[in-house]
């Protein structure tokens, strides 16, 4: 497969991983009744960005290469929330279970 062809499939990877964040988002919230932001919501955006990012740099698009490097921070940022988060309860809950 040609060079262009693999950089075409991996934007559309890209930007099949960073839509299906907002369908499981979308879907969660339905299932919940309430707005909720499921933890894959950050990784499908964690994956879709960098897939993104590299495509950017392929085509050497400093807005997109910017938007979607700044976007990285933030939902890593998210995730390390998350871990931090769930590392705490597991303390407490084996604090509490002595």
């Amino acid at each position: 497969m040609e060079s262009s062809r693999v950089w075409l499939a991996v934007g559309f990877l890209g930007q099949a991983l960073f839509t299906m964040r907002f369908v499981v988002q979308w879907l969660q919230s339905e299932r919940m009744r309430r707005s909720v932001v499921p933890e894959a919501f950050w990784y499908f955006s964690v994956f879709g960005g960098l897939t993104l990012l590299a495509y950017s740099i392929h085509r050497r698009d400093p807005v997109f290469i910017v938007g979607q490097a700044s976007g990285l921070f933030i939902y890593l940022r998210n995730l390390y929330f998350i871990i931090r988060e769930r590392k705490r309860l597991n303390a407490y809950a084996d604090h509490s279970a002595d």
